[in-house]
């Protein structure tokens, strides 16, 4: 096993696109890393250019102790998970697991009896004589797994290796996964742009947008101290809501409504009176009837799922509108979302009061988007 390290790494292409710009990140021996963010945000360049796929225009990448830049592929003692499989359709399970071994020329005895562990770790003892046709998404996927854990290599790379299974696989899938670094503990370099996956799966998360990482931490501390509104709207589902207010006397005001802050929190911001970005999760929100004396706000509902363990509403509130992130899937024409008690069955068009939890509100700053840390302000 062994830790891998970015110092510094850019890489540019012809065209001058930056797709990982300056990346300094180390993922220490044994550690699960995630690396998540929409599509472009050069996650899979960075990936790649571990593997040796891809050359780093500028900067150092380590696999243990020794630069691997100029080592080719094979030589850097990684494994490779994809999501495609890549099985070859000819062989069997035996075959497809073994192939590695094969290549390097491996002992017959000792290649069977790597075989014969990984498939018993991953639950394909009775597929081994089947070809990948005869198998299930789930299935092929162990198998590529299986073709990979045979190498006992320092390290593994897996580029979205569950996207192209169905919900219910991936979620079993997680778990597997889980299980299988817990007893192999070998250090793994993971790729998604599914954020649930990654707060699933994740030691660690680094969230990347345009080539450049914005925060890494671990998944709970992402969700409730995000270093921004892009990870703030990027971790989590639905995604927070933003609205533009004003921090004054102790209270957020905004449109014609004001919610008074709890005294920790304005003792801490009062030097930050002004304009502010405040976040609010979809949590945050509760029907005022199930939560008498709280601050509350009056609200027309527009669209309600419910999903049987609780109540997603989105509402609006008049003369505010929801801040567009730029990157949230929640946002639907300036409206919020709340995740509600499954008790509250409200209608489109019901006018409802929600109460608040201000004191988990976040604060940005309106200009970058940075966090206002309370013990900062």
């Amino acid at each position: 096993m062994a830790a891998i390290e970015f110092r510094g790494v850019t890489k540019r292409f012809p065209d001058g696109t930056i797709a990982v710009d300056d990346l300094d990140l180390r993922i220490e021996d044994g550690e699960f890393m995630i690396f998540v963010g929409p599509s472009g945000c050069g996650k899979t360049t960075a990936l790649r250019m571990v593997a040796g796929l891809e050359d780093p225009t500028a900067g150092e990448i380590l696999v243990g102790d020794v630069v691997v830049n100029d080592l080719d592929p094979v030589d850097r003692d990684i494994a490779m998970v994809f999501q495609n499989y890549a099985l070859y359709p000819h062989m069997t399970v035996r075959g497809n697991i073994g192939f590695p071994l094969e290549t390097q020329r491996m002992p017959k005895p000792e290649r069977e009896q790597r075989i014969a562990e990984a498939a018993t770790l991953l639950g394909l003892e009775e597929l081994l004589d089947r070809k990948p046709r005869a198998l299930s998404g789930g299935q092929r996927q162990r198998v590529a797994m299986g073709r990979a854990i045979v190498r006992h290599p320092q390290s593994f790379l897996m580029d979205e290796p569950l996207s192209n299974l169905d919900a219910k696989l991936r979620v079993q899938m997680r778990a597997e996964l889980v299980k299988l670094h817990q007893r192999l503990g070998v250090t793994t370099l993971y790729v998604t742009h599914d954020q649930v996956e990654a707060m699933t799966l994740g030691q660690r998360v680094a969230v990347l947008d345009r080539g450049v990482v914005q925060q890494v931490d671990a998944p709970d501390v992402l969700y409730n101290r995000p270093a921004n509104t892009f990870v703030a709207s990027f971790i989590g589902s639905p995604a927070m809501n933003f609205l533009r207010a004003r921090l004054a006397g102790g209270a957020i005001s905004f449109g014609d409504y004001s919610l008074p802050l709890p005294e920790k929190a304005a003792a801490s911001l009062r030097r930050r009176d002004g304009e502010v970005i405040v976040g609010l999760r979809p949590e945050y929100f509760s029907d005022a009837r199930l939560a008498p004396g709280a601050a509350a706000l009056p609200v027309t509902v527009e669209i309600t799922e419910q999903l049987g363990s609780e109540t997603l509403v989105y509402f609006r509130v008049d003369g505010v509108s929801a801040e567009t992130s730029g990157d949230s899937e929640a946002e639907l024409g300036g409206a919020f979302v709340a995740r509600l008690d499954p008790r509250t069955r409200p209608l489109p068009g019901e006018r409802l009061q929600f109460a608040v939890d201000v004191e988990r509100a976040h604060f940005f700053d309106p200009g970058d988007g940075v966090t206002l840390r309370m013990e900062d302000a």
